[in-house]
C-alpha cells in the first residue's frame, strides 16, 4: 500500500486514541467512572442529577404538539431496525464462518447505558436507548458491510466517497490491476485476525 496513505492511517489511529483520552479525561471531571462494567457517580452527583429531572407529564405537555405527531413515525423504525438486526445477524452467522472472516461483536456496538443518567426522565430514557439502538444496529452493521467488501471486493471507488468505513483506506486504489489478486488474499487473511 501507499506509504503517505499507511501513515495517514496511522495519524488517525493516534487521533482516536487522543481523543477517547479526552473523553475519559472529561469523564472524570464529570465526576463517574466504571466499576465492574458498570456507570458508578458519585452520590452527591447523582442527588443532584435527580433534582435536575424534568418530571415526565409537564415534559409530555410542555412539547410542541407537532413533536407529539411525528412520534409514531419516530418510532414504527423500530420494526425494521430488528428485522435488518436479524437479518444481518443471521448473515454473519452463516457466511462468516465459510470465509473465515471474524465475526463482529455485537456488544461493541450496541451500548446502553444512558439510563444510569438520573436526570432523565423515563421518557428520554425510553428516547436514548432507541437512538442507541438505531445508531449501534448502523455501526454494527456497517462493520460486517465493510469486512464482507473486503473480502469480495477491496478496491476503492473512482470518485471520492463520503464516510468510508475505517477498512476503506486499506483497499487496492481503482484501476491498479498489477498485483490484485495477491492484495487480495492479503486482505482476505487480514480478515481471520479482524477487530
Amino acid at each position: 500500500m501507499n506509504p503517505t496513505i499507511n501513515e495517514l492511517s496511522a495519524k488517525i489511529r493516534a487521533l482516536e486514541a487522543q481523543l477517547d483520552a479526552e473523553l475519559a479525561k472529561r469523564g472524570a471531571e464529570l465526576r463517574y467512572g466504571l466499576e465492574h462494567g458498570r456507570v458508578a457517580f458519585e452520590e452527591e452527583l447523582l442527588r443532584r442529577h435527580r433534582e435536575l429531572r424534568q418530571k415526565l407529564l409537564p415534559y409530555v405537555l410542555g412539547a410542541n404538539p407537532l413533536v407529539i405527531l411525528t412520534a409514531p413515525v419516530i418510532y414504527a423504525g423500530i420494526v425494521p431496525f430488528m428485522l435488518l438486526d436479524l437479518f444481518v445477524s443471521a448473515y454473519q452467522a452463516v457466511c462468516f464462518p465459510v470465509y473465515g472472516i471474524a465475526k463482529v461483536k455485537r456488544s461493541d456496538y450496541l451500548v446502553f447505558d444512558r439510563h444510569h443518567l438520573a436526570y432523565l426522565n423515563a421518557l428520554e430514557k425510553l428516547n436514548c436507548a432507541y437512538c442507541s439502538y438505531a445508531n449501534g444496529l448502523i455501526a454494527y452493521i456497517r462493520e460486517i458491510a465493510a469486512r464482507t467488501e473486503q473480502y469480495w471486493c477491496p478496491i476503492k471507488h473512482a470518485r471520492r466517497v463520503i464516510g468510508t468505513h475505517a477498512r476503506y483506506a486499506m483497499f487496492d486504489d481503482y484501476g491498479n490491476g498489477e498485483g490484485y489478486q495477491q492484495r487480495l488474499e492479503d486482505l482476505r487473511k487480514g480478515l481471520i485476525k479482524a477487530e
